[in-house]
């Protein structure tokens, strides 16, 4: 499976990381610096909320952008009304690279998502340093390490984003505490999507949290229907990055266009 391959390296990348540096050298580096811009509150608007990705490659499709300037595509979000930006910083799998988050930071005002595969503790304080605002973390990977998970990144100002695919998932995630829920309509053992998902399991989720659609959008029909089933944040990545004009089709999802 798709999703095994890519943890067994992470732990190959976090053993390196660890040789690399310490917990306690990156949480000296992390005190004194600017505050977490507000993820969640980016995400609050009943209007569409799009966190629009950044990047270049998945291991289902391979390379979608030849001529990749990930600096040049998150001001191209910025100028075109994106809430928020996602990076990928996976190399391996996905061409990303946590360089791309640092000099996006450099240049952008919005807040940032370090989307990446977290399975240690010391990657959470990884991001923090490199200019994130926001983590993601996955319920398939982390299972009951959820809520640690969930309560370090809150205790260095980061914004958990809690991706959960099933029911099974979403209870746990809820009972860890998650405040923002990112329902990821691709199937991480098969990479196959699904957009129903986000719907059936909206349903199951408190009206105080906030839920995001993630994976398998592709036009603004699909933000419509989400939007009808009290979905307002959206994290779209493939279709933004290979549209002719990309601007113009992050407009077109948001509904001005």
């Amino acid at each position: 499976m798709i999703l095994d391959k890519i943890i067994e390296t992470k732990k190959e990348e976090v053993a390196r990381l660890k040789k690399e540096t310490s917990e306690a050298q990156l949480k000296k580096s992390i005190v004194g610096l600017q505050p977490c811009r507000d993820f969640k509150k980016a995400l609050q608007s009943d209007a569409c909320n799009i966190i629009a990705e950044v990047k270049c490659a998945s291991p289902s499709r391979g390379m979608l952008v030849s001529d990749f300037d990930p600096l040049k595509i998150a001001q191209i979000y910025e100028h075109n009304g994106a809430a928020a930006i996602s990076i990928l910083t996976d190399e391996k799998y996905f061409s990303g690279h946590k360089d791309y988050l640092k000099k996006i930071r450099q240049q952008v005002t919005l807040p940032l998502l370090r989307k990446d595969f977290i399975i240690d503790p010391i990657q959470i304080y990884e991001t923090r340093s490199i200019g994130a605002d926001a983590i993601l973390l996955i319920v398939r990977v982390l299972g009951k390490k959820l809520a640690e998970f969930i309560a370090l990144s809150g205790e260095i100002g980061l914004s958990p984003l809690v991706e959960v695919h099933s029911k099974e998932e979403l209870d746990l995630a809820l009972t860890a505490g998650a405040e923002i829920i990112g329902i990821n309509n691709r199937n991480l053992d098969t990479f196959v999507t699904d957009i129903e998902t986000s719907r059936r399991l909206k349903a199951r989720i408190p009206e105080d949290k906030i839920v995001m659609a993630e994976s398998g959008i592709r036009e603004r029909k699909d933000i419509e229907s989400l939007m009808q089933a009290g979905i307002h944040a959206f994290l779209i990545g493939e279709h933004l990055v290979i549209a002719p004009d990309i601007g113009k089709k992050l407009r077109a999802f948001k509904g001005e266009a």
